[in-house]
């Protein structure tokens, strides 16, 4: 090979090398710039999760305090107070020793 083919052809390998590099430049950017999109998402994605935890958490807390407070009403139900103050109001109903003053209209 002479001389003048020798560095023909370092320097179809050098624009060949030099291309090669900058694909590879390329490639990496894409793939550093799809990493940084898909983490803002994952970012973004978390933040409603959070806050549709701590909304999920409240609806809890609330449905705990309705419970509570229905048990409370199921065991009043259960008592004799319940059945007196149920004839009472509802029924009119008085023990034989009470009299019953009702308000004019």
């Amino acid at each position: 090979m002479s001389a003048q083919a020798r560095r023909r052809r370092k320097k179809s390998t050098r624009k060949q090398s030099k291309f090669v590099s900058f694909l590879i430049v390329l490639a990496v950017l894409f793939v550093c710039t799809i990493s940084a999109l898909k983490v803002k998402e994952l970012r973004t994605q978390g933040k409603e999760l959070a806050y549709a935890e701590s909304v999920l958490e409240q609806k809890i807390e609330a449905a705990k305090q309705e419970n509570d407070v229905l048990l409370a009403r199921q065991q009043y139900m259960q008592t004799n107070k319940y059945i007196e103050d149920v004839a009472k109001d509802k029924l009119g109903l008085v023990y034989p020793d009470e009299i019953v003053i009702k308000p004019q209209q």
